[in-house]
């Protein structure tokens, strides 16, 4: 199989933390498809003609797209121990959404950045999406911390990626503020060497 991916996207970073936790990382070889929404790449778009990235080439069926479906594939590949049954399995999609709608707000915050022309940009735009992520957070951290806290799942990773490219990419925005037990969560479960091999590259 191989995967179009980007070391700094935090959907490519939940497939490759998934194929470590699971013992896949070598059945799978990884191909730079990095590109952007005004100029994707090219050989993205023969996989995935949405031009996104992360792309799963498989050599007996579709390409897959879009993490979710990607990360679901090859958990059920590997006897389908992170999307847990009973009622946990759909807080575990649950949660996986929340964490990519996190991604997706914090993504948007990065291509107002650095896409759109600078007379062009709308710091209300920009402070709307993180409304998004602060919101997300608090729930996270009022409601949620019982099942981050339990056995390893998707909606777990999904979160503790979310969060480190919120750090990655806007940095000086400070979602931990009144969210203590997240943060200390998140710093606890970033010390995994799955989440320490697939750290997004510095600069």
């Amino acid at each position: 199989m191989k995967l179009a991916y980007s070391p700094a996207s935090p959907y490519a970073r939940k497939v490759l933390v998934l194929l470590h936790e699971t013992g896949q990382l070598e059945d799978v070889e990884l191909i730079g498809g990095s590109g952007t929404p005004l100029a994707p790449n090219p050989e993205t778009v023969q996989k995935n003609p949405l031009g996104k990235i992360p792309a799963l080439e498989r050599p007996d069926g579709a390409t897959l797209y879009d993490s979710r479906v990607i990360c679901a594939f090859l958990d059920a590949r590997a006897g389908g121990k992170l999307y847990p049954s009973g009622n946990r399995h759909w807080e575990t999609l649950t949660l996986e959404a929340t964490g990519d709608g996190i991604m997706d707000a914090a993504l948007l915050m990065t291509y107002e950045g650095r896409l759109r022309p600078e007379a062009l940009r709308m710091e209300e735009f920009v402070d709307a999406q993180f409304g998004k992520i602060t919101s997300a957070c608090a729930a996270l951290n009022t409601r949620w911390m019982s099942h981050l806290a339990g056995p390893l799942d998707m909606g777990q990773i999904a979160v503790a990626c979310a969060l480190g490219y919120v750090d990655f990419r806007h940095g000086h925005r400070d979602w931990r503020k009144g969210n203590d037990t997240l943060a200390t969560w998140h710093a606890n479960f970033s010390e995994r060497s799955a989440m320490q091999a697939t750290r997004p590259p510095e600069g």
